[in-house]
């Protein structure tokens, strides 16, 4: 039992209201109920019934407190961190997540500080142990709740079903974020303004463009983001020569799989963003919503004050801001020279490289630029 209750601890609030798990000799399973052939429930292991139901997503609980702990999250209450604004349905999860500023739980190889003593379990991946093994393919994990949801690849159990389309899911946390795509359901209000959002790490995210905190930070220059997949598009971008991308056409090569969509569309003249107010059709969303402010005044400008200049797109924006301070943030590698954005950058490239990209289609000779 005491092993039981250790596997709960590593899942989400969601998993432990809503399910029980059994890892026995070392297979872990879900119990959840099942009926037989006769519509009877069966229970193995002793698990409980769950009577309660929120009447919003139809999630059942054992006791009337797990399910009011539930009901919170579709009705917006919430507990903020003081310290990072970090929100939390439950007071007891805004409790432990206090123990990470508090340093309470601080792991002694890398300084890692913890919501609990349970999660010290981290101290694991130091140590490379791994004693939890999946009985199916012998795969070792350090933690017990990494287990439980690897087991879920060999079962391929999907037992949380929505009730409003044909989608499945393996953890009651993923069926939950899903309903609220069918009800718009936006719990989390940011204090500051009056956006509100599906989850809460969105939330999180959103915060920073109030606190301006920028923690993910690049090992390779000084620009730091809010995101850490900004981050990664932007080592991809400045600071990788790999192009594993290849157009099927013209065999043309590119950095991300995202960057190759885009360019395909050129070859096969497909325009997936159509405009819901006319029979126009767009190979970009950016076109899209370009197209949206100009013909049908849908959505905001992006106006800069100095000039006055209004843009579609906050990227655009920044870019023009760069060029009415003079920023050129972008260094050459190979000289001195700095450019304000990276596409300059990668046209400059081609001065110190013998690629010639451009070829006369009539005689055949090539051109850098």
């Amino acid at each position: 039992m005491k092993h039981h209750f250790h596997v709960l601890s590593f899942l989400s609030v969601d998993e432990q209201l809503s399910m029980s798990f059994c890892v026995c000799a070392g297979n872990s399973t879900n119990t959840s109920n099942q009926t037989d052939g006769n519509g009877s429930i069966n229970r193995p292991h002793g698990v409980k019934p769950r009577p309660y139901v929120c009447t919003v997503c139809d999630k059942r609980f054992i006791t009337k407190a797990y399910l009011r702990c539930h009901v919170k999250r579709h009705t917006g209450e919430n507990y903020s961190c003081t310290q990072c604004g970090k929100c939390f349905s439950l007071q007891s999860e805004m409790s432990r997540h206090k123990n990470i500023h508090t340093a309470k739980y601080k792991c002694t190889e890398c300084g890692k500080c913890c919501r609990s003593s349970q999660h010290l379990g981290h101290r694991r991946s130091h140590s490379g142990e791994k004693q939890f093994e999946c009985s199916v393919c012998s795969k070792r994990f350090t933690q017990a709740g990494d287990l439980v949801m690897h087991s879920r690849i060999h079962s391929e159990e999907k037992l949380y079903k929505c009730h409003m389309c044909d989608k499945a899911f393996s953890q009651s946390g993923d069926l939950y974020k899903h309903l609220r795509v069918h009800t718009g359901d936006k719990p989390y209000k940011c204090q500051m303004c009056d956006k509100a959002f599906s989850q809460s790490a969105h939330l999180n995210t959103h915060m920073r463009v109030h606190t301006g905190d920028k923690p993910n930070k690049c090992s390779l220059c000084n620009k730091s983001f809010s995101q850490s997949c900004h981050l990664q598009s932007h080592k991809r971008h400045a600071h990788s020569n790999r192009r594993p991308y290849h157009c099927p056409y013209c065999g043309k090569t590119f950095k991300t799989e995202d960057d190759l969509k885009r360019h395909v569309r050129i070859h096969t003249g497909a325009k997936p963003y159509s405009c819901r107010h006319c029979s126009e059709h767009f190979t970009s969303h950016y076109r899209l919503k370009t197209h949206l402010l100009k013909s049908h005044n849908e959505g905001t400008w992006l106006t800069y004050h100095i000039c006055q200049k209004n843009f579609s797109q906050s990227g655009v924006l920044k870019t023009h801001v760069r060029r009415h301070e003079g920023l050129k943030p972008y260094v050459c590698t190979n000289c001195p020279k700095c450019f304000c954005t990276a596409a300059d950058m990668k046209s400059h490239l081609l001065v110190h490289s013998d690629y010639k990209q451009f070829c006369c289609f009539l005689c055949g000779e090539c051109f850098k630029s």
